[in-house]
This record gives C-alpha cells, structure tokens and sequence, in this order.
C-alpha cells in the first residue's frame, strides 16, 4: 500500500511537470517515452533476455500496437493541458476505465452489467457539466466571459481522446500481460510509442534538441516520476494488491493534480463548475470501475 501511495504522488506531478516545460506537446512526450525506456533498458536486457528471445513476432506486432495507441494518448493528453485547467484534463483522461468498460463489451463480448452502466452514464454527466458548464454560465451572464472562447471545450476534447486512446492501449495489450511479463512488455510497447512519437515530432517540424538545461531536467523529471515511480509501480502493485484497490487509489491522481496545481501554478483555481463536475466524473469512474471488479 506505501508503494501505491509513492505511485499516486508520482502520477500526480505528471501535468505540473507538463505544464511548466515550454517544449512542444509531442517532444514532451517523445522525451518522457524515451528516457523511460532508457531506464528500464538495462534491468529489462540483464533479467528478461530470454524472454525478450522468445516473443512471439504476433506478440512483438500487439505490443506494437499498444504503443502506437499509447503515443496517441500522450500526444493527445499532453496538447490538452495547453488548452484547459489542469482539473478538467486530468479528471476526464481518467475515464479511461469507462472506454475499457465499454470496448471489452464490443470487442471482447464482456457483459455490461447495469452497475456499469449507471456508472458510465454519471460520469458521462460530471464531463458534460465540466466541458459545458462554464459556457452555458457565461451565455447566460454567470461568470466570466472568457468560457465563451472555447479552448476549454477543446481542451477536454482532447483529454477525452486521451482517455480513448490510452483504453485501446489498455485493451490491444491485456492479453497479451497474460503471456508476457510487465517489464518485457512495456520495454517494446514504450520502444514502438517512442518511435510513432519521433515520426509525429519530425513530421510536425519540432526541434528536438535545442533545449536549454531546464527543460531536459524536466524531460527527465516526467520519466522518473510520473514514468518509473508513477506507472510501473502502479502496474508492479496489481501484482500485490487486489486490482479495485488500484483502481480506487488512481482517482487520487487528478485531487493530487488538481492541489499541486493550485499550488505552483499561477492561476489554475478551478471553476465552481469544474470542481462539481470533476467529483461526478470520479463517481462515475469509481462506480463502473467498482461494478466491473464484483462481475
């Protein structure tokens, strides 16, 4: 339970550290990508050689996949932290067990049970009052004018894509963990996300080099934390804690976000609407995410 708490702070910072570098959204992410998988080389080639040696060149083409989905997700997630509140952004990319929810249905014939759906349906309400909320308020003369503007809404456009994407990452590589080890795995799915994300970055015209000190510390911060503290302590964790636990503890993430952003960001205070809306979006997820554990 300590490490899951270490994982919740470390995913928490993600957006902070995001927020405070001036790079383009997708050098960010090539970065974060890259210098994760450069930490977890070594311990991935020394342990898991073998392993390595014996995936199947299917296996190898799925976690290909994952991590073009998984590029998708950073480059989209990333880009809406430019364009809306940190507590909008990371609230609704963290609907992502929703599209789970609802893909493992379609895809995979699992039953959606009514508990799900009723969860789903909530959280669809909390992220409607979240991407509409403020603009209606303002057509009506309630608040500021600015909503009237409409990045916001662009920018919880593009979280929700996040939560998309990083479920078809999810799902393109669940049964796939069943075969192949979690260090293995996420070394070629972070190696092929890496790659989708220099293409993206190259096609775009990024610089990819010319950086002043702060801004690779920063890169390098968004691995280590968020990346090796955050995420593969989190996927270490399913291995030692009942997978609801998890689930429950990563609605953490966007309360943790939301409060370190307040703190060192200047003018991030949500929006009385935000905040309403962002607790129905978490009950909502924490619903489904309850319903799918008990089926």
């Amino acid at each position: 339970m300590a490490a899951l708490a270490v994982a919740v702070v470390a995913v928490s910072t993600s957006a902070i550290l995001i927020r405070w570098s001036t790079a383009p959204s997708v050098v960010k992410a090539f970065y974060r990508v890259l210098f994760t998988t450069a930490l977890l080389l070594p311990w991935a080639v020394g342990r898991y050689r073998g392993e390595f040696r014996r995936m199947a060149l299917r296996d190898v083409g799925v976690a290909g996949l994952s991590g073009v989905a998984l590029a998708l997700h950073f480059v989209s997630w990333f880009e809406s932290l430019n364009h809306t509140s940190v507590a909008a952004s990371v609230t609704l990319v963290q609907t992502q067990p929703l599209f789970v929810a609802v893909g493992a249905w379609a895809l995979l014939s699992e039953r959606l049970t009514r508990r799900m759906l009723v969860g789903i349906f909530v959280a669809l309400v909390g992220a409607a009052a979240m991407s509409l909320g403020d603009p209606l308020l303002a057509m009506l003369g309630i608040g500021t004018t600015d909503a009237l503007a409409g990045t916001g809404m662009y920018g919880n456009a593009l979280a929700l894509v996040g939560a998309v994407t990083a479920a078809a990452y999810v799902l393109a590589g669940r049964s796939l963990r069943q075969r192949v080890s979690l260090v293995p795995y996420v070394v070629v799915v972070y190696l092929a996300c890496a790659a989708v994300l220099l293409a993206i970055a190259v096609g775009q015209g990024a610089p990819l080099v010319d950086y002043p000190r702060r801004e690779w510390l920063l890169f390098l911060g968004m691995a280590l934390g968020p990346g090796i503290f955050g995420h593969t302590v989190i996927n270490w964790a399913l291995a030692h804690v009942e997978s609801g636990v998890v689930s429950v503890s990563l609605l953490g993430e966007p309360v943790g976000s939301t409060v370190l952003a307040v703190v060192l960001l200047p003018g991030e205070i949500p929006t009385p609407t935000t905040v309403a809306g962002g607790a129905v979006v978490l009950l909502g997820i924490y619903l489904t995410a309850a319903a799918r554990n008990r089926a």
